[in-house]
């Protein structure tokens, strides 16, 4: 079962992302602005609030209201990159990024592709093999083009495109009906050893390894009806994946390092209708992280962290059959009552790639504006006369 690109619901229908040799944008740092324009609480799409975060590390920074300030992130163009950057930049200049699973043009895995970007590494992509005609065709005529946009005006480019099916270690793991599968006719080198080496030989090193890939076949059954190889298939193309990926790139991961994957709260708690082994391949995940995080931390002074998203209306995500449901559960329960946007994920990402996250490591970093912390569903009839502060929406 092909591992596929994860979605703001951590399951995606597998899509290929792009593949060019055009020249990389050499975008300069981002810059975590707390002084953009303030916009409505009901439809603030991309709060970002690393810098009111690292406030303390600022000197002379001083507050402005805090009444949600959108804050972008922001590409410095060739013209104002020797200028005097305000503010506490992200600056990814120099590196090199692979990520794994980018699906479409609106999911987390684009979003992070962007936000690095955006700051300045070069992106190189790995993306299930059957489904790289149809993206490749879709960038070329320009469909993605709007999404492509930096925040300087530039587009996103991609150095190089590398076929993945991140369930196959290697040659050998691929049953006969996989390698005689027309969709996977014309595509070589595709198992995650065979990528790992492709990628050395052709750039030499990577500073950054993005997971962003789950597959449940049997995601829309109960635990209880789940078979054994649903289970298994959940696990292995959600969470022994990311193993597997660090496992053949850390030889070519530069030290200091970072290393991510994106997990979904269904870890920790029940929810219903995220089932077929899924919310267990989760919880893996997140074990994995700090195993991971301990063992390339010591071998080869990597940080491996793992990013909890909510709710996204991708296109993978709405497959699934209830995420309008759960994104409007998202607004009503949540402290902070917005959509999440995927940028917002995307500069998460790109601050835990950078040095200003040098310290942390082996964390689940929860990005689902607070839903995580609370104890009830705040909507329900029995809280009615507790004038509980909210939103109409």
């Amino acid at each position: 079962m092909a591992a596929t690109a994860a979605s703001g619901f951590q399951l995606a229908s597998a899509r290929p992302c792009i593949a060019s040799s055009r020249r990389v944008f050499k975008a300069g740092a981002a810059n975590l602005d707390a002084n953009s324009k303030a916009v409505s609480w009901t439809k603030l799409a991309s709060a970002r609030n690393l810098s009111q975060s690292l406030e303390p590390f600022r000197r002379g920074f001083v507050s402005s209201s805090m009444k949600f300030n959108k804050v972008v992130t922001r590409a410095m163009s060739e013209s104002t990159e020797n200028k005097p950057v305000s503010g506490l930049p992200i600056d990814l200049k120099g590196k090199r990024a692979f990520i794994a699973g980018v699906a479409d043009d609106n999911g987390y895995g684009w979003a992070i592709a962007k936000s690095l970007a955006a700051a300045g590494a070069e992106i190189l992509v790995g993306t299930w093999v059957p489904a790289l005609n149809i993206f490749e065709t879709s960038l070329r005529r320009g469909k993605f083009d709007e999404s492509r946009v930096l925040p300087d005006g530039s587009l996103m480019e991609i150095t190089k495109v590398y076929p993945l099916d991140a369930v196959f270690d290697n040659l050998d793991d691929v049953p006969e009906d996989i390698k005689s599968n027309k969709r996977y006719a014309g595509s070589s080198n595709w198992t995650v050893k065979e990528v790992a080496e492709s990628v050395k030989q052709d750039f030499g090193s990577i500073d950054i390894l993005v997971h962003s890939l789950a597959n449940g076949p049997e995601v829309s059954k109960p635990l209880l009806e789940t078979s054994r190889n649903g289970y298994l298939a959940a696990l292995s193309a959600s969470s022994y994946s990311y193993v597997s990926l660090l496992k053949h790139f850390l030889p070519l991961m530069n030290p200091g390092g970072s290393s991510l994957s994106l997990t979904y709260i269904a870890s920790e708690r029940i929810i219903p209708g995220y089932g077929g082994g899924m919310s267990s391949a989760k919880a893996a995940l997140e074990s994995d992280t700090k195993v991971l995080a301990f063992e390339a931390g010591r071998k080869n002074k990597i940080r491996v962290n793992t990013i909890s998203a909510g709710p996204l209306r991708s296109r993978a995500a709405k497959a699934i059959g209830f995420i309008d449901t759960m994104i409007e559960y998202s607004i009503a329960n949540a402290p902070l009552q917005k959509e999440l946007s995927a940028d917002e994920v995307g500069n998460t990402a790109a601050f835990l790639a950078s040095p200003l996250a040098s310290a942390i490591t082996g964390a689940v970093i929860y990005v689902d504006n607070g839903l995580n912390a609370m104890g009830v569903g705040v909507d329900s009839p029995i809280f009615k006369d507790l004038n509980i502060p909210g939103d109409k929406h």
